[in-house]
């Protein structure tokens, strides 16, 4: 089981409090966007073996959603951040790399 803390208002819990929403950092495609872009952003998702940056909504708690860092593979959470943030903030980058040193972030393309 996960223990996550919401960046929001700070409460810590398990998974069972939150629900996940998919891959973080997505580029949504407005009106007028192209057909492959818009296909592309509904269907293609990255569902990697390690580190994955994910979505997450603490439902039994403030409502809110917010961005999670972890490994798929061993289920270690490196932090959470505001969804609103463009990019994993320098000290989740870190904790990454700390256990990972050869990840990189892509960002939204």
């Amino acid at each position: 089981m996960l223990i996550l803390t919401c960046p929001c208002c700070h409460v810590t819990a398990e998974e069972t409090e939150f629900h996940g929403g998919g891959e973080a950092h997505l580029k949504r495609v407005g009106p007028g966007g192209a057909d492959d872009d818009f296909e592309s952003y509904l269907f293609m998702r990255e569902n990697p073996k390690g580190v994955h940056l994910e979505r997450w909504r603490h439902v039994y708690g403030c409502g809110k959603w917010f961005h999670m860092a972890r490994d798929t593979a061993t289920l270690e959470v490196f932090g959470s951040y505001a969804a609103q943030t463009l990019a994993p903030p320098d000290h989740i980058r870190d904790a990454i790399r700390k256990r990972h040193p050869d990840w990189q972030w892509r960002s939204a393309n």
